[in-house]
């Protein structure tokens, strides 16, 4: 199985969260292609954000996390390989050939993905996992006239490839204010301004393809990113989960969760 999904407990909301980057596995079939000494520990992860966010069934959300690296595919591109972005930072392909830094991914240090392989993995790695997303969102919006998907990401806090400067602590993306209603845009930003933590919204990342694609208000299927700073909820190597600053930022979570059920449900 591509995924892992975690069932709400006690009474179900109609909120999924979707973990697409926590996956750190290599199929069988692919893994002796990569450069061995990467996949030991794949670098774009975004370590134990699944863990992070493990609060989550208890409060009876669903939670559907990636098992494989997004080194196989990157599940919050989109499929057709269109860039997300057109401000000249790199951006890594759909099967991407290097690491964020520009490190080759392969022993062969190939500079692309033949088309056929790619929609091949599109077909057994990619397909899978946003067909769940559709399926859960559906069933929420049928048992509750409405749902909220939060996609949850992490980033190292220095990406020189992506801006010079050091990232703020969160980011939360709506597609410039198009993928969730004005009401949970606000009220998800005023709680997370409101502690200790620098919130920008929209920029440097405004959502992937998952925030984009699932996201339409118009018909009460809202859609967030938020993306976070590593040293957050890990240590200052970004190496290690750091369980005081992981417990202080999951307070923050929680409470910005409540509040949106108090307004969604």
């Amino acid at each position: 199985m591509n995924y892992t999904i975690h069932s709400s407990q006690g009474n179900e909301i109609p909120i999924l969260i979707s973990v697409p980057h926590c996956g750190t596995e290599f199929p069988d079939e692919l893994k002796e292609q990569y450069n061995p000494e990467l996949i030991k520990a794949p670098d774009d992860t975004d370590w134990f954000v699944h863990q992070l966010y493990d609060f989550a069934p208890a409060m009876g959300m669903t939670m559907i996390s990636a098992k494989y690296s997004r080194w196989v595919i990157d599940l919050n591109r989109d499929p057709q390989s269109k860039p997300l972005y057109t401000d000249g930072r790199i951006i890594t392909a759909l099967c991407p050939t290097t690491t964020f830094l520009g490190e080759p991914l392969y022993r062969d240090k190939r500079t692309e993905i033949k088309s056929e392989e790619v929609n091949r993995r599109l077909e057994k790695y990619y397909w899978p996992y946003h067909k769940l997303l559709e399926e859960n969102l559906n069933r929420l919006k049928k048992k509750f006239g409405k749902v909220l998907l939060w996609d949850c990401h992490s980033i190292r806090q220095v990406v020189p490839t992506i801006q010079k400067e050091k990232f703020p602590d969160m980011i939360l993306g709506d597609a410039d204010g198009t993928s969730a209603s004005i009401g949970l845009i606000e009220t998800a930003l005023t709680n997370l301004d409101h502690a200790d933590y620098s919130v920008n919204h929209n920029h440097p990342f405004k959502g992937g393809f998952i925030t984009r694609n699932f996201g339409n208000p118009s018909e009460n299927i809202h859609a967030l990113q938020l993306e976070m700073t590593k040293v957050n909820y890990m240590d200052d190597s970004e190496t290690r989960y750091d369980k005081s600053r992981a417990n202080k930022m999951r307070a923050l979570l929680q409470g910005t969760f409540s509040k949106l059920i108090e307004q969604f449900i």
